[in-house]
């Protein structure tokens, strides 16, 4: 471009102001850069210009005798030092204000992963209020008995009933065929009765033993009898001087070997009486100790015909008709449709609040029925403790086994708690939680406390009024600051 048309193009150019927004600075900056090119072109251009002017003048002294030392022009250095000129300035500024608008860039892109939709949160506000805290589980109808009958021994089963079938107590329901213990029913019989008949032979060897003992007891009294009276006649004789006093002396003896071989005998009648009473003892707790074998078995016999123990209902059977089964093999269960319970399953950090007794709500079919819990399991498996629940004040009619229902047991009831509907991530151990602040939610550490079905307190870190975000927050990764695009 010419130099005057640049001057030209100049003139029109009105110097922006600086005092705006970065992209103000930035015009400035070019039209500084245009004001440069312009100066340095048109200075030469200049020169020349006036040089022509005095080669047309001949009246001019210079102009007789041209020489080349016109065509050097020397220039004074009138400008400042780069580094101190004005747009170098604003040149550096501009550097800067873009380095920061290109870092603010990338850290909004660098935080886009923690913009979330509005619509994607579930918020809710913390208040205070009525707390109940309560546990909610899903259960199934049990029949409260329903006992499984076994086989008492290994054998063939025969069934007299089939499933569904309505069976009063006592009722057979199946027979055991068990040759093995039959046999050895009879075997333990016949060993009894011969213990019987040994008992019986004792008894009669113990009368004789007995007998004979006293017999011998009686010849030493008559001994003892007939000596005193030998001893009164040599008496007689030795007052009256015709006995020897050998003969005096021997009838003497013969009275004390009597008492004494009558004593002897006493006792011996005695300890043998009490021998043959302990033998006598002895076989009959042997008698006994059979009999109780045999009744046994004679009771394992009598089971081999299976009965219902209650009033109810075949459930099911447990073998095959005809099948050989083993000992303690399931038979038959019957169902006694006239005693329902509910069986529950809960979390292990509720099941140390649930005790027996507690008062239940049972939701079947639409309808709340009162209910009590009647025991709660001290087992815990895969982290969950079955209990039990029990109809209170009478037993819906048409209840089915293995029919689904809800209950709702209610632990503590509390005024003026700090409260906030929880979400199915948040419980007593969660420790942050997001806190809305406008278009942010800034994650804040608190303390939470009891929890129920529906609600949980909080103890620390929370005001009511506050919004706190309870939908899944788990794609954040623990981002301290969400933005929340509306």
């Amino acid at each position: 471009m010419c130099p005057w048309r640049v001057s030209g193009a100049l003139s029109g150019v009105r110097r922006p102001d600086i005092r705006g927004p970065p992209f103000r600075a930035g015009k400035y900056l070019i039209y500084m850069t245009i004001v440069s090119w312009h100066r340095a072109c048109t200075v030469p251009i200049a020169m020349k210009i006036a040089e022509l002017k005095r080669l047309a003048n001949p009246d001019s002294p210079a102009a007789s005798v041209r020489g080349t030392e016109k065509q050097d022009t020397a220039i004074a250095s009138s400008k400042r030092p780069w580094h101190k000129q004005r747009w170098v300035h604003v040149a550096i500024g501009g550097g800067i204000v873009l380095v920061l608008l290109v870092g603010w860039l990338i850290r909004a892109w660098s935080n886009s992963n923690h913009v979330i939709a509005a619509d994607r949160l579930r918020i809710v506000t913390v208040a205070t209020g009525h707390f109940v805290r309560d546990v909610a589980a899903q259960g199934t109808v049990i029949a409260a008995v329903n006992p499984t009958l076994f086989a008492i021994a290994p054998g063939t089963v025969s069934y007299s009933v089939r499933a569904g079938d309505t069976v009063k107590k006592g009722q057979i329901l199946a027979t055991i065929d068990s040759p093995e213990l039959n046999n050895e029913y009879q075997r333990e019989h016949a060993t009894l009765d011969s213990l019987n008949a040994a008992l019986s032979r004792q008894e009669i060897e113990i009368r004789r033993q007995l007998l004979t003992s006293k017999q011998q007891a009686d010849l030493a009294q008559v001994a003892i009898t007939a000596a005193e009276r030998e001893l009164k006649r040599a008496q007689w004789a030795w007052d009256q001087r015709a006995m020897s006093e050998r003969d005096y002396k021997r009838s003497i003896d013969d009275v004390a070997t009597a008492k004494l071989n009558f004593e002897h005998a006493r006792d011996t009648a005695g300890l043998e009486r009490d021998s043959v009473v302990l033998d006598l003892r002895t076989r009959r707790l042997e008698r006994d100790r059979q009999a109780l074998v045999v009744e046994n078995l004679k009771r394992r016999v009598e089971e081999l015909n299976v009965r219902s123990p209650v009033d109810g209902m075949v459930a099911n059977l447990g073998q095959a008709e005809k099948a050989r089964i083993p000992e303690s093999a399931p038979v038959v269960t019957v169902v006694d449709l006239t005693a329902f319970e509910l069986e529950f399953q809960v979390a292990e950090t509720y099941a140390r609040d649930i005790k027996s007794g507690m008062a239940a709500e049972i939701t079947l079919d639409g309808r709340i029925q009162p209910g009590s819990v009647t025991a709660i399991s001290p087992e815990v498996r895969q982290s969950q403790v079955i209990g039990r629940v029990r109809f209170s004040g009478g037993q819906p009619p048409g209840l089915r086994q293995n029919e689904r229902a809800s209950v709702r047991i209610v632990l503590d009831e509390r005024d003026q708690v700090l409260k906030f509907e929880r979400g199915a991530l948040i419980d007593e151990s969660t420790r942050n939680v997001y806190v809305v602040h406008g278009d942010h939610a800034v994650r804040t550490p608190v303390q939470l406390g009891a929890a129920s079905v529906a609600e949980i307190e909080a103890l620390h870190g929370l005001a009511a009024g506050d919004r706190v975000i309870v939908s899944d927050t788990r794609d954040f990764n623990d981002a301290p600051d969400l933005l929340i695009a509306n």
